[in-house]
């Protein structure tokens, strides 16, 4: 049940039968969460930390006025708040944007991992690094980049993301958002997300069909989004 997270952590570096057993042992119990419903609430205290298993999910925030922006987008072997293992509260929401099925790990099973296997400590640290690095390119997507060339940009890492956990098939992705939560990612008005998608299809790089988006030239895509996947960290190396 944990292979999509051991295919994540063991991009970046080896990881042992030990240490899979290790994370197996640390998971106690699963839940299923519908579109719409939060994963971890803003505010809250957890005690556990969660793993997503299948589907999509987002973290967010919500304005005063009700606004909301989503800062990440969460997929299949993401453990979605492993940071509030150590910060404790959480300042954002995590929600589903389709169904999803999890996994929680105590906080005190994970406080053993870093006393006993230093390791696979790092690994979990380094996974929280990359959520840091991705956090990084979205704030200049969002500040420096065209909005096509920020789409390009989500895109691009989208695919990258899920073909580390097998979620990807040849060079297309489930993507079940709608314009409406793809406007709360890039922050745009509705209208002006339809736009920002229809220049993509009409330049030819992408199909974008019933949640199904198919790149269709990636290197331009990739050249459109001045896309570097460094800050995925997804050299295999001693870590």
């Amino acid at each position: 049940m944990l292979e999509s997270l051991y295919l994540q952590l063991g991009q970046h570096d080896t990881l042992s039968d030990e240490e899979k057993a290790l994370l197996a042992e640390t998971v106690s119990f699963g839940r299923e969460f519908e579109r719409g419903q939060d994963l971890v609430k803003m505010g809250s205290r957890p005690t556990y930390s969660t793993m997503l298993l299948d589907g999509l999910a987002a973290r967010y925030k919500v304005l005063e006025d009700g606004g909301r922006q989503f800062t990440s987008l969460q997929v299949a072997g993401d453990f979605v708040d492993l940071h509030a293992f150590l910060l404790k509260s959480m300042d954002h929401g995590i929600v589903a944007l389709s169904p999803c099925r999890v996994m929680f790990a105590d906080h005190s099973k994970l406080k053993a991992i870093t006393e006993q296997a230093p390791h696979l400590t790092r690994l979990l640290w380094l996974d929280t690094l990359v959520d840091g690095a991705i956090h990084r390119e979205w704030i200049v997507a969002m500040g420096r980049r065209s909005k096509t060339s920020h789409l390009a940009h989500l895109i691009c890492e989208l695919f990258v993301r899920l073909r580390v956990v097998q979620r990807a098939n040849g060079m297309s992705f489930h993507l079940p958002l709608s314009q409406a939560e793809m406007a709360d990612v890039l922050g745009l008005s509705v209208v002006h997300m339809n736009r920002v998608i229809g220049g993509l299809k009409k330049i030819k790089v992408i199909t974008w069909t019933n949640h199904m988006v198919t790149i269709l030239d990636w290197d331009q895509l990739a050249r459109l989004a001045e896309f570097d996947p460094t800050y995925l960290s997804l050299n295999n190396e001693p870590r």
